[in-house]
C-alpha cells in the first residue's frame, strides 16, 4: 500500500550566485576550462546530474549533504520560516514546555499583555487570520526571530 508523507525537516538554502567562493564552498565539480583562477560555467554539484546555474538553490540538510533545485522547484517546495517577535517566540516555547495545545496558546485570557499587543495589531479579519496562520506555522514548523 502506498502512503503519502509530508516533509517536515528544516533545511538551509543558498541561492547560487556564480561566484568562485560559492563554487569552492560547495566543492562544485568544474568540467569546463578554467579561465585563470576562475571557474568555468560548467559546474556540477557532486551527485547531481544537472549543471548548476546562477539562480539555482543549493539545499543543505541536517546531515550536511547537498541537493540542487532550480529556483522554480525551490519556490514550489519550500516556504521561508515565519518571522515573529521574540516575545511571541518565548510564548510559544513556554506553552510547549507546559504541554499546552495550540488552541489554549491562542487564548487571550492566558496571554501576557506583550503577546496580546502583537495580536491586537490587526485591522481586518484577513489580517487576524493571517496572524493566526503565522503563529500556527511558527508553532509547527519553527520560526525566525525578527530583528
Amino acid at each position: 500500500m502506498i502512503k503519502t508523507y509530508r516533509k517536515t525537516a528544516t533545511i538551509t538554502a543558498e541561492q547560487f550566485d556564480g561566484s568562485d567562493e560559492m563554487a569552492d564552498k560547495y566543492e562544485l565539480i568544474d568540467i569546463g576550462t578554467m579561465i585563470e583562477a576562475h571557474h568555468s560555467p560548467e559546474l556540477y554539484l557532486m551527485g547531481a546530474t544537472k549543471k548548476v546555474v546562477v539562480g539555482d538553490w543549493i539545499i543543505t540538510n541536517k546531515f550536511n549533504s547537498h541537493a540542487l533545485l532550480t529556483n522554480e522547484e525551490f519556490r514550489q517546495m519550500y516556504a521561508e520560516l515565519p518571522v515573529i517577535p521574540k516575545a511571541v517566540a518565548d510564548w510559544i516555547e513556554k506553552c510547549k514546555q507546559n504541554d499546552q495545545a495550540i488552541a489554549s496558546a491562542l487564548d487571550q485570557t492566558a496571554m501576557s499583555s506583550g503577546i496580546w499587543d502583537y495580536f491586537r495589531k490587526y485591522r481586518t479579519r484577513t489580517q487576524w487570520i493571517s496572524m493566526q496562520n503565522t503563529f500556527a506555522r511558527a508553532w509547527l514548523d519553527g520560526y525566525q526571530i525578527e530583528d
